[in-house]
């Protein structure tokens, strides 16, 4: 059983993360988030050394948002949880989330 608060859908699309890493070291990089929903997103493609806890800001084209990294792993793949109303991606796929009834 999916213990998931919200409905995710299986799309992929590259946006832009950065922060202040575990070393406290500023990042910048261009990854890849699938898995999207409104209130989170997994990560792949996370080369910044990244904990648990942290913060890190998303964009996606010109909308950002705080996120929380809530899991990583040593692939380089990441779960993050939307802090503000609305996730980066949300203005670009309402009407699938419509579609899908995720709303």
């Amino acid at each position: 059983m999916d213990r998931r608060k919200k409905q995710r859908l299986d799309l992929e699309m590259p946006v832009r993360i950065w922060g202040i890493d575990r070393m406290s070291q500023p990042f910048s990089e261009v990854v890849r988030a699938r898995k999207l929903s409104e209130i989170g997103a997994a990560l792949t493609g996370v080369r910044a050394r990244i904990k648990a806890g942290q913060v890190l800001e998303v964009q996606s084209g010109e909308s950002h948002a705080e996120c929380r990294i809530m899991w990583t792993n040593a692939g380089g793949e990441a779960g993050i949880e939307v802090i503000e109303a609305e996730a980066p991606w949300d203005a670009k796929i309402p009407k699938i989330f419509d579609i899908v009834g995720a709303r």
